[in-house]
């Protein structure tokens, strides 16, 4: 297990508990969102997990424990993202780790085709909602107490993308946003991303579920990801071992990229 980032001081004034690091996690009722969730909470860490349907937020934070809390609410919306933060800092004092999972890919097909409302749609849900996110938690927190910032992308971002071409447009921003940030927000809040392949979740499952044994065959790793996969990744860059990091996207993509590209 990744250790904890080193603590930064909580503000005076502050309870006790609110010396142990504190994350928030979007879109973390379920698939990669929960792994993480599940990883965090594993080694000592506060979660927060977000998420639109209020029951399944509860399943999740019941299985995730005493350390977990949940906040119900649309990612893209900047009041949900206000009372997210809010209610860590007012709960616990502070907020260490962002990870932006949340997303959506409503539109399939060729980008050519996609109407622009619903590209901006997918905007809203990838891009807007990190970078909202990132921004209640810098001006909260992060910039007087430093932290990391973690994005899920995917190698969709990293090429062109067949029939993904709206959510590929929208990860690879949230790649190049993962560097401003880095840059901006250096030395106290490092950012960086991850880039999955696809991965075992109800989010993916259209991508390989009519036959899951032929998608595999095509890593040279002969397996799909799963959620832990992501999680273990993200568990290090939150981590006092990843404390030189920032700005980068770490490929999670079981050999996928070797060779013959992306595609």
């Amino acid at each position: 297990m990744w250790p904890e980032a080193p603590l930064t001081e909580p503000p005076p004034g502050k309870p006790e508990e609110a010396e142990t690091p504190v994350a928030v996690v979007t879109g973390g009722s379920r698939g990669i969102g929960l792994g993480i969730a599940r990883v965090l909470t594993a080694r000592g860490t506060r979660v927060c997990i977000t998420g639109r349907d209020q029951q399944r937020l509860a399943e999740a934070v019941a299985e995730l424990g005493p350390g977990a809390m949940g906040v119900a609410g649309k990612a893209h919306d900047p009041a949900h993202q206000a009372e997210v933060v809010e209610r860590v800092l007012t709960d616990w004092g502070r907020l260490d780790h962002l990870v932006n999972n949340a997303g959506g890919n409503p539109v399939f097909g060729p980008l050519i085709d996609v109407e622009p409302a619903s590209l901006a749609k997918v905007f809203e849900i990838n891009v807007l909602s990190a970078f909202g996110f990132a921004r209640h938690a810098w001006h909260a927190w992060q910039r007087e107490y430093g932290g990391s910032v973690v994005n899920v992308s995917s190698i969709a971002g990293l090429g062109a993308a067949p029939f993904l071409g709206g959510y590929g447009v929208t990860k690879a921003a949230l790649i190049n946003l993962t560097e401003q940030l880095a840059l901006e927000l250096a030395p106290g809040v490092r950012v960086n991303a991850v880039a999955p392949a696809v991965v075992k979740t109800r989010f993916a499952s259209a991508l390989y579920a009519a036959d899951e044994e032929a998608v595999a065959a095509g890593y040279p790793l002969k397996r799909l990801g799963v959620p832990e996969d992501v999680a273990g990744a993200v568990a290090f860059l939150t981590s006092a071992e990843a404390s030189w990091i920032t700005g980068q996207t770490f490929v999670l993509d079981g050999g996928l990229g070797l060779g013959a590209g992306l595609g």
